[in-house]
């Protein structure tokens, strides 16, 4: 079996011919496969290293933001070509011991309200994640890849490029092309390489923790050989990832592949197929807070910079909109958490990113749209 090997006590900059962490079409191969063949590929943490077990809260603010996502690969299957549809089936994930979660402010879902750095270290054994900074706790394992997608051709990385620097201009938070601790370090896909942060119609970091082993993703392929990439591995993850991290963790991923010739253009970006593998992703017991879309008095979070203000004025109601649905869910389940299980704020948000899933669950009952937050109850040790 074809593998792609690394030393985790290495940066990815120290081993640049096993990874990269842009999204270019010049990034070469680092091993080809035959369609149908396994291939495994070992991977590091999200954060390249940087929060290693004797890392403390202090260390976020010292994060370089530029090694973000380092991810192995492009592993390159022969006969793919553009207009085909590549099958990426997850064969096994098998995680590393340490992991972490944390907050760092100016990110996350909630970035308005969290101005605190706040770090979790994870010990995982035994099909569960652990920590002494939330007593109590025990995650069961789903582990899944954060980061899988394709390489862009150039015409996408030019246009991709264009929307979000007009999504910046009109007050977005995105990253734009930055060659500032690129790997590859020089050439075009340091300078223009995108930035790993939005997942995209190549895949990407989608963050879907439904992708666990025995799903099938389906990509487009843009280039000769598709040229697929993984990483950002996490151990669970609860649907929306609220805080910004998920339990974060480097792992050994087995994936096989295949290409149905001349399919593309039956989807538009990412599709995933799967079965009975996600039954266990279903909690047995569970607490559920539903949101719906309501602004408290004063409450400027930051995605109300996207509407006009002089039509919101004193109202309280927002229309439609999911968004605000989803944050109300998500502070009264993080505010029940506090009350009957006696975490702190902070405690509270990691657990919700974590392990609580974000549920639409209607968008037709206007004005009122609703979201509820879903907490498996699994997670308290008794």
């Amino acid at each position: 079996m074809k593998s792609v090997e690394i030393d985790r006590r290495k940066r990815l900059a120290e081993q640049p011919n096993t990874g990269h962490n842009r999204w270019h079409p010049d990034i070469p191969p680092v091993l080809e496969v035959d369609e149908g063949e396994e291939v495994v590929l070992e991977t590091r943490d999200a954060l390249d290293g940087q929060l290693p077990p004797s890392a403390t809260a202090d260390s976020l603010a010292a994060m370089d933001a530029g090694v973000i996502h380092p991810l192995t690969g492009p592993v390159l299957v022969k006969g793919a070509k553009p207009g085909d549809l590549l099958e990426v089936e997850f064969v096994d994930v098998a995680p590393q011991r340490h992991a972490v979660s944390c907050i760092v402010p100016g990110l996350g879902f909630l970035r308005d309200l969290y101005h605190v750095p706040y770090l979790v270290h994870w010990n995982i054994a035994d099909g569960g994640a652990t920590s002494e900074a939330l007593p109590g706790v025990r995650i069961p394992g789903a582990p899944f890849m954060g980061v899988i997608g394709v390489a862009p051709s150039r015409e996408q990385v030019a246009a991709w490029t264009k929307r979000e620097g007009e999504l910046l201009n009109r007050g977005g938070l995105l990253m734009m092309p930055d060659a500032a601790g690129a790997v590859p370090s020089r050439g075009l896909a340091a300078s223009e390489g995108l930035r790993t942060i939005p997942p995209r119609e190549n895949g990407g970091n989608m963050d879907v923790k439904q992708m666990v082993v025995g799903t099938t993703l389906l990509l487009p392929c843009y280039v000769d050989g598709c040229s697929l990439f993984a990483g950002d591995v996490h151990y669970a993850q609860g649907d929306g990832e609220v805080c910004g991290t998920a339990i974060e963790m480097g792992a050994t991923i087995t994936v096989r592949t295949e290409i149905r010739k001349g399919m593309a253009s039956l989807i538009k970006g990412p599709h995933f197929e799967g079965g009975s593998q996600l039954k266990r992703l279903a909690p047995d017991a569970f607490h559920a807070a539903v949101g719906y879309p309501l602004k408290k008095a004063g409450e400027v979070p930051p995605y109300y910079k996207y509407l006009d203000s002089a039509k919101i004025g004193p109202l309280t109601n927002l229309s439609e909109d999911l968004t605000a649905a989803a944050r109300a869910s998500l502070i009264d389940m993080i505010e029940w958490l506090m009350k009957t299980k006696g975490y702190t704020n902070e405690q509270a948000y990691v657990i919700t990113s974590v392990a609580c899933d974000l549920r639409i669950s209607n968008v037709v009952d206007v004005p009122n749209y609703a979201v509820s937050t879903i907490c498996p109850m699994e997670i308290f040790k008794k």
